[in-house]
């Protein structure tokens, strides 16, 4: 990579007051590639290989405290070349994170100091509006703008089907959220249904169902064959999973595109907010009668209202009970491990303290 300036590699304004507040010797770089003991890095000079201090180490056991693909970091170099280290972690613009894979709590960052997420589907039976909503509920915490992408459209027409229908659905599921359609294999669309998202200096991310075409569309915004591509499976249109890692990409546009690994579940975090993503019932919940509204047989109930007159779907209420629950229950378990750490930490200060003082008396 030939030397550029930090803001082609999207570092805005929000981390300038950061980046002066570094020591000197101390530069900043972006997260391209997480590997499981050392990071691949863009900076304004070129690409380094680069692992993290002894302090980042420790501080990367907590949830969240791990760097990930497109964070900004501050780096030392070793004189005579070799790898870098990670000293510094900036604060993130925005970010996504999910609930881990496993029953263990814990939350797992998807893409840091995104500006846009598309949220990949397809004219198929992968088209799945309660699925859509779950992405809608954690892209809308994040503070990246959500934008929902209907791959292989030319599957659509060769069977006959009208893409009208699928984005009247979006109409109810996704209100005031972009949507487009494309054809991955067809080019259609692309450069001009995502292009328009794809300046200069600014992130996208890609999440969707292994199968939907992600690794098929980062493949044409890059130019050439980055991703390996999987067919999907005629019995469900469901694809195996083809990238295998997140990594940040340049595209020829300038912008810079987090592809991710294809995830069939997607658990919400529990600090996710669904205002954004279930505007309409939240709005629809302020005009009840009461405040605490249950939206289950009360008097002046708005939301039972909207149902009986078919302005919402018991369908979407179900689904935004559904998640609110998921991210109660998430938040409950997130604060029992907060009291248990804090215990855990109380009792390893008394210890200090304890043998402290015997040292004194000795």
């Amino acid at each position: 990579m030939e030397s550029r300036s930090l803001q082609s590699l999207g570092f805005s304004e929000f981390f300038a007051s950061a980046a002066e507040a570094l020591p000197e010797g101390l530069e900043p770089a972006r997260v391209a590639v997480e590997y499981q003991d050392q990071y691949q890095l863009v900076t304004a000079s070129g690409e380094v290989a680069a692992e993290l201090s002894g302090r980042l180490k420790r501080e990367a056991r907590r949830p969240m405290g791990r760097p990930a693909v497109g964070d900004w970091v501050a780096i030392a170099r070793p004189e005579g070349g070799g790898l870098a280290t990670i000293r510094e972690l900036f604060a993130r613009k925005t970010r996504i994170a999910r609930q881990a894979a496993g029953r263990r709590t814990q939350a797992q960052v998807i893409a840091a100091n995104i500006d846009v997420v598309f949220i990949v589907t397809a004219f198929n039976k992968d088209f799945n509006p309660r699925r859509i909503e779950r992405y809608l509920s954690a892209v809308a915490d994040s503070g990246a703008r959500p934008v929902i992408a209907i791959n292989k459209l030319d599957l659509c027409r060769d069977r006959g089907d009208d893409p009208a229908s699928y984005f009247d659905q979006l109409a109810t599921t996704a209100p005031g959220v972009d949507a487009v359609a494309v054809s991955a294999t067809e080019k259609t669309s692309l450069a001009e249904g995502l292009g328009a998202y794809l300046e200069t200096g600014t992130t996208a991310a890609l999440v969707g169902s292994s199968g939907v075409g992600k690794s098929t569309i980062v493949n044409w915004l890059t130019g050439r064959d980055r991703q390996k591509v999987g067919a999907a499976r005629d019995s469900d249109d469901r694809g195996r999973h083809t990238t295998t890692h997140r990594e940040l990409v340049e595209l020829p546009t300038g912008a810079w595109l987090i592809d991710t690994p294809g995830m069939r579940e997607f658990a919400l975090w529990g600090g996710d907010d669904l205002g954004d993503a279930f505007r309409d019932i939240e709005e629809l919940a302020r005009q009840c009668r009461f405040r605490d509204c249950s939206h289950q047989g009360e008097p002046g109930c708005a939301v039972a209202a909207a149902i009986a007159s078919g302005e919402l779907s018991p369908e979407r209420l179900d689904s935004y009970r559904k998640l609110r629950a998921e991210q109660k229950a998430h938040q409950a378990k997130q604060d029992v491990m907060a009291r248990a750490a804090k215990r855990k930490e109380g009792k390893r200060l008394a210890k200090v303290i304890a043998e402290a003082s015997r040292k004194r008396r000795r």
